[in-house]
């Protein structure tokens, strides 16, 4: 990482998925979401673990999602489309993951 100040130190996407996992791995997991995300995106993130669930539940129309969880179509429409491009291996780990969370 660099350390000059006209370039970044975090370019990467996955340089930023490594800091999260150490962060956990010293159980400063919390801490350092709030420190990276305001109250508001906190709010959207928890959103869309909701429309995660709700999708992976079908049990609900994206219309119902959306009017349960009170955002647009266009985002249950996202993560939808972003669930197809899934293996069903990673959705059924998703599915496990969020039943665990659940209980």
């Amino acid at each position: 990482m660099s350390t000059t100040p006209e370039t970044a130190d975090f370019t990467e996407w996955q340089q930023v998925v490594d800091l999260l996992r150490q962060a956990a791995l010293e159980q400063k997991d919390d801490v350092m979401l709030k420190l990276l995300l305001t109250p508001d995106e906190r709010e959207a993130l928890l959103a869309r673990v909701n429309i995660l669930h709700e999708l992976m539940n079908g049990q609900r129309s994206q219309r119902k999602i959306s009017e349960l969880l009170g955002v647009g179509v266009a985002t249950i429409t996202r993560g939808s489309n972003e669930l197809k491009h899934q293996s069903d291996d990673t959705k059924e780990w998703l599915a496990s993951l969020l039943k665990k969370q659940q209980q």
